[in-house]
């Protein structure tokens, strides 16, 4: 048996280190099929964690007696990983008049970064396109995907660290559990959560975007996080 194989056999016996191997092995494999899905409003390095997970999934149900080449067995895997999430669980919709408001704040967000040297305010925002800051702030959280866990908002903190939880998955997921955990929270802690962790604004500022005091900014943010950490809890 060669090398790669032994690598896949011991992989799927449950040996974290040769999975670990047995992917960086097959990253090319992995990116070739996931180039092919470039452009569907999901971010590359999402759609490579799809493709790990497809791969994974190819490397438990491989059967070595069949004498198949196992890329041949795992390309359809790891297509139909990311196909589904793509159907099923992918960005979420965003309508017509949505997609209109979030070209007009691309528009006036360059102009006035030309026209100042530096991001406008959300404020200048709202002035230049007639948007209302809670308006910008639904548009551009329906439009732009969450981010990693490891990211940092404006005071330092992760919510990788805030949750004080290992990502799934051994962190091949991650992102993707995250985008689930935080759609399935309360409007309002959704927002929050999404405002402080992965726009970096402070309380001060998501308070003003959200048309409520610091003090409920404080709360919301505390039920959501435990509401995060419940999920990856369980």
């Amino acid at each position: 048996m060669s090398a790669a194989l032994e690598v896949l056999r011991a992989a799927q016996q449950g040996d974290r280190e040769a999975c670990e191997q047995a992917v960086l092995e097959n990253n090319g494999l992995i990116w070739s099929i996931v180039r092919r899905y470039y452009g569907r409003g999901v971010d590359p390095d999402d759609l490579y964690q799809l493709g790990c997970l497809g791969f994974l999934k190819a490397v438990q149900g491989f059967d070595f007696s069949y004498g198949t080449c196992f890329s041949t067995y795992a390309v359809p895997k790891i297509a139909g990983e990311i196909r589904r999430f793509l159907r099923d669980d992918g960005a979420v919709k965003v309508g017509r008049s949505m997609r209109e408001q979030a070209q007009t704040l691309y528009t006036a967000r360059e102009r006035l970064r030309q026209s100042l040297g530096r991001e406008p305010a959300l404020s200048e925002l709202s002035e230049a396109t007639g948007l209302a800051p809670e308006e910008i702030a639904r548009t551009e959280l329906a439009t732009n995907a969450p981010e990693s866990l490891q990211q940092e908002m404006a005071d330092g903190l992760t919510l990788e660290g805030t949750l004080g939880t290992e990502a799934p998955e051994e962190g091949l997921v991650e992102r993707i559990a995250l985008r689930e955990a935080i759609d399935h929270l309360p409007e309002k802690e959704r927002m929050t959560i999404l405002l402080r962790y992965f726009k970096g604004m402070t309380q001060e500022q998501t308070a003003r975007v959200l048309g409520v005091s610091q003090v409920q900014v404080s709360r919301l943010e505390r039920r959501g996080l435990g509401h995060l950490r419940e999920s990856f809890e369980a």
